[in-house]
């Protein structure tokens, strides 16, 4: 039968092991200026953010067209409302979803539903756009549940984000009702280049 001080040293063990696992599960890679836990501490004020209200404009190339038009997203926990009017010369599309339902609809076109937001803009609009990672960068996170590699600003910040074949830069941020929101992002993906402005932000949290 193990002794007490070698069942305490098992057990320091597994927490050390645990607690670096916990360390892990966020799978970031980080670098830059910024101070770890001041990053770790904003982070977790905005992932507290599970409703907002944007509107802004937003600038896309794509292999065979490029435009800019309007983006208003409406969020509000697992819903979102984003609309997009007058980008690439195909009028308005509004992009609705919640769990188990999904929709595009495109001005003069119809609506159209598929069983994610990634695929229905492929289909519809030839756009591969990571719509479930936006709701992440947008806010300046990176997406749960893989890779990314960070780089920390001064204010500790996400400077620049790569995640999933993506790369997103963050080139202006602003404070609204206390929390520091990215302002101007550009995002780089195999053959789409989108730049966001957002002239306001109005963040909520609905799940206090």
């Amino acid at each position: 039968m193990p002794t007490p001080l070698l069942r305490h040293g098992l057990l320091f063990a597994l927490l050390a092991l645990l607690a670096g696992c916990a360390g892990l599960t966020s799978r970031e890679a980080l670098e830059g200026q910024g101070d770890p836990e001041r990053w770790r501490a904003h982070k977790r004020e905005i992932g507290a953010l599970d409703a907002w209200q944007i509107s802004g404009k937003v600038g896309i190339q794509a292999p065979r067209e490029s435009g800019s038009g309007t983006l208003f997203w409406l969020q509000r926990q697992d819903y979102y409302d984003i609309r997009l009017s007058g980008p690439l010369g195909r009028g308005a599309a509004r992009l609705t979803g919640r769990p188990g339902g999904i929709e595009l609809e495109v001005a003069g076109q119809g609506r159209y539903q598929a069983e994610s937001p990634e695929a229905l803009l492929e289909q519809q609009l030839g756009w591969r756009l990571p719509v479930s990672h936006l709701l992440w960068w947008v806010r300046g996170l990176p997406a749960p549940g893989s890779r990314s590699q960070l780089t920390l600003d001064g204010d500790s910040h996400l400077a620049r984000l790569r995640q999933d074949g993506w790369q997103v830069e963050y080139q202006r941020y602003a404070e609204q009702n206390g929390f520091w929101l990215p302002e101007r992002l550009k995002l780089y993906g195999q053959d789409l280049v989108i730049t966001l402005v957002i002239k306001d932000w109005q963040p909520r949290r609905l799940g206090l």
